[in-house]
């Protein structure tokens, strides 16, 4: 289930936001000023986030910057086409001016969460031996193939692409619960230990580090 952020302070909006996008299937979160925006995004990595401008604390335009790696759509009642294109310049992918119809919103969620998916399917990632390929599905240790679970894939393609990042615990549940909604704090400490033993099996390497109390992390000093 896609995961969408919705930062709005119009609670009005924000309701038929959430309701329109609960029945086409999303799941949603709210922030209701920038500054809790900008809190939330740092435990959560939603799919999307529709960003109002017109905020308390933080403004829509000092919180876009700050959103890496996730696809942003304004909407906002500024009709200026300078600002279109300056928020489109730092790096919202959209702009959709209120009033909006429903329908077209749906559409261009649909859209950006389409070419998101693509261009992550099309990159291949590596890390010192290890190649990932999200197209093939497939992960490779120098010339050898690795045969991981659902989860433990799931798992080190999180890692890798956030190789220099501590990931705790309960981002990494977050972040992987689209593709392995069965894994639970309980079980992750089990997944990641299988997941170190076949890397290890097939470089002798210890990939993946633990960061005591907080997650886990690649291992850069191997």
């Amino acid at each position: 289930m896609k995961h969408i952020l919705i930062v709005d302070d119009d609670v009005h909006i924000g309701n038929m936001l959430e309701e329109v996008l609960s029945k086409d299937g999303y799941r949603v979160s709210r922030a209701y000023s920038g500054t809790e925006a900008v809190l939330f995004l740092d435990s959560y990595h939603p799919d999307l986030v529709l960003l109002d401008l017109m905020l308390p604390g933080l403004s829509g335009e000092d919180v876009l910057p700050k959103i890496t790696g996730i696809p942003v759509i304004v909407i906002s009642a500024k009709v200026d086409v300078s600002d279109k294109v300056d928020l489109l310049l730092s790096g919202a992918v959209d702009y959709v001016t209120k009033p909006f119809d429903t329908k077209e919103l749906l559409a261009r969620i649909t859209a950006q969460l389409r070419n998101t998916a693509l261009n992550a399917g099309s990159s291949v990632l590596t890390f010192d031996d290890i190649t990932l390929d999200p197209a093939a599905h497939t992960v490779f240790v120098s010339d050898c193939m690795v045969k991981l679970t659902r989860t433990e894939y799931a798992i080190l393609k999180l890692l890798v692409q956030n190789a220099s990042q501590v990931m705790t615990k309960s981002v990494l549940l977050d972040r992987i619960s689209q593709d392995t909604p069965d894994c639970t704090e309980s079980s992750l400490k089990m997944h990641i230990s299988n997941l170190r033993k076949k890397l290890r099996e097939a470089s002798g390497k210890e990939y993946i580090e633990s960061v005591w109390g907080i997650g886990f992390k690649m291992n850069s000093e191997i």
